[in-house]
């Protein structure tokens, strides 16, 4: 009973004076045939007594499940694997460096936190006005609503204070003693009067998540990257595509995933092609009399709202569906424009899904990496009002492991499956760091920056991207940077661009962050295109780097242009996504930025610090020759 009323602190004194001896903590590890090892080898418990009981109770100890990126697709299996409901990987709880890793949350007392007390001291009628503009008293005898100090009240001080210049200690209760349970009595507190009523209110809400997932929900960051890399390849042919393939079962419905501001580099042409290809076996074969699945395809476009607000939803349409088409997507059957963000768009889609799904459908939400696939199935859960578990969702590239199946989207037996983000090799995000990728992140309306400049002049994208002027038939062209607004640009003569590799790259042109990252990155390599416009007052062509932005070219003639970016990063010439550019032209060298402020700083402070010590290395020369 004596170690049930004292604190773990208060506890760990008392046992600390005890004369038994000390022992090494291990965990718990499900196979007999492996040594034991400490779960922190450097720190020793004291023996606690037999009377005590522990504070937390004791992790559940899952043994270790075989890595598989098939989530809860069975509905049999997932019953005897535990699947963490944020990113679909199998759970277990004895290798903290392993994935799906989780602990068991430790049973509190129900009352275990006090409820606050919201219930008014005074009502609105008996406080002044002038206390409510926040002037207060000073004393018991100024605090009299009924006749107020009028001196006092135009004084404004912080506190209401007694006459011996100390705060008022207010001894009501605000419970009676039979009200208040034993443990708050003990000094445990409850959240909120939720708890109070009903301690198990938030723990019947808030699923188990796996340790990744709590951290990339809390602290939008990886806990340990080196878990990573023992996750098996997302192989989508063997796990997704073989059954999309199947000419019989449930209707199928495929919602590709397409990113605003890089369609390109995130538009799953593998899975297009492969749709394609089995909407044509299997029509084939149902007009043979065979069975035929034929999979109906919705195309979302999602993060619509960090396109400017001038692009025409009508025109924006029309230019995706044909960049869909030439990326192998010929058998559309919606397509939906929609922000998670601002929930534009997203009851069109639910009510469209439902239809398209049937009593019975499986909907598949496929896409690339971060591409906002599992952001877009939590905005349609709250747009329809299921009650769903909350996908993990996070800027990190991907974040889905495995297949989840979301319950409380679609009604009857019909099954909306989240899958993990399929990885596009030709991103350049997919070769950043976690704070390069911050910088090249669109995360605002993007906004135009556009040079009007001539033949033998070049243009750089922070250190990713430079496009250079080579050949024109006019006199000067409009370029128009299409970019997240942390990327700094340069533009200067074509002849000085190959100095600024060695003097600027991963200094004022980041990313790459540092002179190490400019090797690491790999090689770079030239692209040649020639374009052609009929005006200058708007955009005729893109020139887009997948995961990047793009160079938006307006002209009246023919230009030979040269683009240079790292080896492996895919280069698309398309029509002109934004056709307007800006009003007001950037100027010749770097544009302002803080990436670039800083680098100037630093670099100043070193050619100061070089200075000095030529300075102080003159003077005593000097001083030396002055003495012999």
């Amino acid at each position: 009973m004596i170690s049930r009323k004292l604190t773990p602190s208060k506890l760990k004194t008392i046992l600390t004076l005890s004369p038994f001896t000390t022992y090494t903590y291990t965990k718990p590890v499900s196979n007999p045939l492996k040594p034991p090892t400490p779960l922190n080898p450097t720190k020793t418990l004291p023996t606690q007594f037999p009377i005590s009981r522990p504070f937390s109770s004791n992790p559940t100890t899952i043994p270790i499940l075989p890595l598989t990126r098939d989530g809860n697709f069975d509905e049999t299996l997932s019953k005897t694997l535990q699947i963490c409901p944020g990113c679909g990987i199998p759970m277990q709880g004895s290798d903290p460096k392993k994935p799906g890793f989780f602990i068991t949350p430790s049973i509190k007392d129900p009352n275990y936190k006090l409820p606050i007390n919201k219930n008014p001291i005074l009502e609105e009628t008996q406080i002044p006005d002038s206390i409510k503009k926040g002037f207060l008293v000073e004393s018991d005898q100024d605090f009299n609503f009924i006749n107020p100090n009028p001196k006092s009240l135009k004084r404004p001080v912080f506190c209401v204070k007694d006459s011996n210049n100390k705060l008022p200690i207010n001894r009501n209760s605000v419970l009676d003693n039979t009200q208040i349970p034993d443990s708050v009595k003990n000094g445990f507190l409850v959240e909120s009067d939720q708890d109070f009523i009903n301690p198990n209110y938030k723990s019947l809400n808030r699923p188990l998540v796996c340790v990744r997932c709590h951290s990339l929900r809390n602290y939008g960051r990886v806990k340990d990257q080196s878990v990573e890399n023992l996750l098996p390849d997302f192989d989508f042919d063997y796990t997704v595509g073989r059954r999309l393939n199947s000419a019989s079962g449930n209707r199928t419905v495929v919602v590709m995933v397409v990113d605003a501001v890089d369609f390109d580099g995130s538009f799953p042409r593998k899975v297009a092609e492969l749709v394609s290809n089995t909407i044509d076996v299997n029509s084939r074969a149902w007009k043979e009399g065979k069975s035929g699945n034929l999979p109906r395809v919705v195309l979302v476009v999602t993060k619509i709202d960090l396109l400017p607000t001038s692009v025409s939803p009508t025109g924006f349409e029309y230019w995706v569906r044909t960049r869909a088409r030439e990326g192998g997507a010929n058998k559309l059957t919606k397509v939906h424009l929609v922000s998670a963000v601002r929930n534009w768009g997203l009851k069109d889609l639910a009510d469209d899904m439902v239809s398209l799904a049937g009593p019975r459908g499986h909907v598949w939400v496929i896409g690339a990496q971060n591409a906002g696939k599992s952001t877009l199935i939590n905005a349609m859960g709250k747009c329809v009002g299921g009650q769903m578990s909350v996908l993990t969702e996070a800027p990190v590239p991907g974040t889905t492991l495995g297949i989840v199946r979301v319950e409380g989207v679609l009604p009857g037996q019909a099954k909306l499956f989240d899958t993990p983000g399929l990885l596009h090799p030709h991103q350049i995000t997919t070769r950043l760091t976690r704070e390069e990728q911050k910088l090249v992140h669109i995360t605002k309306e993007l906004k135009p920056r556009t040079y009007r400049i001539k033949a033998g002049h070049s243009v750089h994208i922070a250190g990713l991207m430079r496009l250079d002027i080579e050949e024109t038939s006019v006199d000067s062209i409009y370029v128009t940077v299409w970019a997240s607004p942390n990327l700094p640009l340069h533009m200067g003569k074509t002849e000085k661009a190959s100095t600024m590799v060695e003097d600027h790259f991963g200094l004022q042109l980041q990313p790459p962050i540092g002179k190490h990252r400019v090797e690491e990155l790999g090689r770079w390599v030239r692209k040649e295109f020639r374009v052609s416009g009929n005006w200058w007052d708007s955009s005729c062509v893109d020139i887009a780097a997948a995961g990047l932005g793009w160079f938006a070219i307006g002209l009246k003639g023919e230009a030979l242009l040269g683009v240079w970016t790292y080896e492996g990063v895919d280069v698309t010439l398309r029509n002109a996504l934004i056709p307007h550019r800006s009003h007001n032209f950037e100027v010749t060298g770097f544009t302002v930025s803080k990436i670039v402020s800083k680098a100037d700083k630093s670099l100043n402070k070193q050619r100061h610090n070089e200075k000095k010590r030529k300075v102080a290395g003159s003077e005593m020369e000097s001083t030396t020759t002055d003495a012999l």
